[in-house]
C-alpha cells in the first residue's frame, strides 16, 4: 500500500455526491472527480487517528486492473467490522487525484452481495492460463538434462499441494506480480527467458539456472496469502520466503535421493542452495550472501529485469496523468516514466 500521506482538507460533508455507475470503470480507468458506486475487494483495513483526533478507515481497493489506497473520513469501529480483508465490498465514493496519485475517497462502504459481484472482474491469469503455464513448466524442469535436477524438480511438480499453491501464489503484495498466478508467470517468463539466453553463455550451467529460477521464490508460497487479500503470514513475516524455501528444498532432496537410489553430489546441491539464497543480490535488499557464482549473478539480474520490467509496464498503463506525456512522480523508484507523446 501506498505510504501515508497528508489528509487532504476537504471535509466528507463537502464531497460531492455519488451517483450509481453506468458502467464499471476498472482502477486504471478512474480519473479525478469520477463518482464511484461500484464493487471492488478490500484489503489491507486499518483505523487510524487523524492530527484532529478524528478516526478514518484506510484501506486498499483493487480489481484486475490494480489497486487504489482509498480512505473513509470520520469512519467508526462498527464501519469497519461490516467487511474483512478478502471480502468484495461496494464503494461509493469519488476518485481524487493527490500528489500526483489517484486515490479513493469513499462515503459508504459495505459488504457486497453475492449477486453483485462478477468475479471475471477480478481475475488477472484466468485458469485456463494458468493450466498453461503450468504444463509448461513440467516442460522445461523435465527437459533438464542433468539426471539430479530434473529428479529434484520432478519431486516438486508430483506433490500436488505445492504446486496448488504454486500456481494459485502471488510474487509479491505490491510491486510486481502481485495477483493470484502471478508467481507462476514470473517464474515460467523467467525460465523462458534463460532457455533463449543459454547458448550465449557457454560457461554458464543451463540446467542450474533453470532448477534456480524455478525455486528462487518457491517460499513465497509459505510466505504469502492470496484467500483474503494479498497479505503476508506470520511465518511470512518472521521468517521469510528465502529461509521457507531453503527448507523446502531440503526436504526434496530426500524425497528425490530416495526415489532414484541415488545422492544428489554436496557440492551441486550446495550451488543450488546459494542460487536461493544470493538471487536478491545485495544484502539490503535482503539477500543472506551476496552472488558469488556466474549462475547466482545470472540469476539475480534475469530475476531483476522481470520484476522491473512487469512494474513498469504497470506504472505505465496505471498512471493517473493521461493527458502528460510523463507519469507522476514515483518515491519507490526515485523517477518518472516516460510515456511518450500521442501519436498526431
Amino acid at each position: 500500500m501506498a505510504t501515508d500521506q497528508k489528509d487532504p482538507q476537504t471535509p466528507s460533508s463537502q464531497a460531492a455526491p455519488a451517483s450509481p455507475a453506468t458502467g464499471r470503470r476498472f482502477v486504471n480507468e478512474l480519473t479525478d472527480q469520477l463518482a464511484v458506486d461500484q464493487v471492488f475487494l478490500a484489503s489491507d483495513k486499518q483505523l487510524r487517528t487523524n492530527r484532529q483526533g478524528n478516526t478514518y478507515l484506510q484501506l486498499e481497493l483493487s480489481d484486475k486492473a490494480g489497486s487504489i489506497s482509498t480512505r473513509m473520513w470520520n469512519a467508526t469501529d462498527q464501519v469497519a467490522r461490516q467487511f474483512e480483508n478478502g471480502d468484495f465490498v461496494r464503494v461509493v465514493g469519488k476518485a481524487q487525484l493527490f500528489q500526483g496519485a489517484m486515490q479513493l475517497i469513499a462515503t459508504r462502504i459495505s459488504k457486497a452481495a453475492p449477486h453483485e459481484v462478477d468475479e471475471a472482474d477480478f481475475v488477472v491469469v484466468s485458469n485456463e492460463a494458468k493450466d498453461h503455464m503450468a504444463v509448461r513448466l513440467g516442460e522445461m524442469l523435465r527437459g533438464i538434462s542433468n539426471v539430479h535436477l530434473r529428479d529434484l524438480g520432478e519431486c516438486y511438480l508430483a506433490d500436488e499441494e505445492f504446486m496448488r499453491k504454486f500456481t494459485e501464489s502471488p510474487a509479491g503484495v505490491k510491486n510486481h506480480h502481485a495477483y493470484r498466478g502471478g508467481l507462476l508467470e514470473h517464474v515460467v517468463n523467467l525460465m523462458e527467458i534463460i532457455l533463449l539466453i543459454a547458448d550465449r553463455y557457454p560457461n554458464v550451467d543451463r540446467d542450474q539456472l533453470l532448477i534456480g529460477a524455478f525455486l528462487h521464490d518457491s517460499g513465497k508460497i509459505r510466505e504469502l496469502n492470496c484467500e483474503h487479500g494479498l497479505t503476508y503470514t506470520d511465518e511470512g513475516q518472521l521468517i521469510g520466503h528465502i529461509v521457507l524455501g531453503l527448507s523446502m528444498l531440503e526436504a526434496k532432496r530426500a524425497e528425490a535421493e530416495q526415489m532414484s537410489g541415488q545422492k544428489i553430489p554436496d557440492d551441486l546441491f550446495l550451488r543450488i542452495r546459494h542460487l536461493i539464497v544470493s538471487h536478491h543480490g545485495t544484502n539490503e535488499f535482503g539477500s543472506p550472501t551476496v552472488p558469488m557464482t556466474v549462475e547466482a549473478i545470472a540469476l539475480h539480474h534475469l530475476d531483476n529485469l522481470d520484476a522491473k520490467i512487469h512494474h513498469f509496464e504497470a506504472l505505465l498503463r496505471d498512471d493517473a496523468n493521461s493527458e502528460s506525456a510523463w507519469t507522476q512522480y514515483h518515491h519507490n523508484i526515485g523517477r518518472k516514466l516516460y510515456k511518450g507523446s500521442s501519436p498526431s
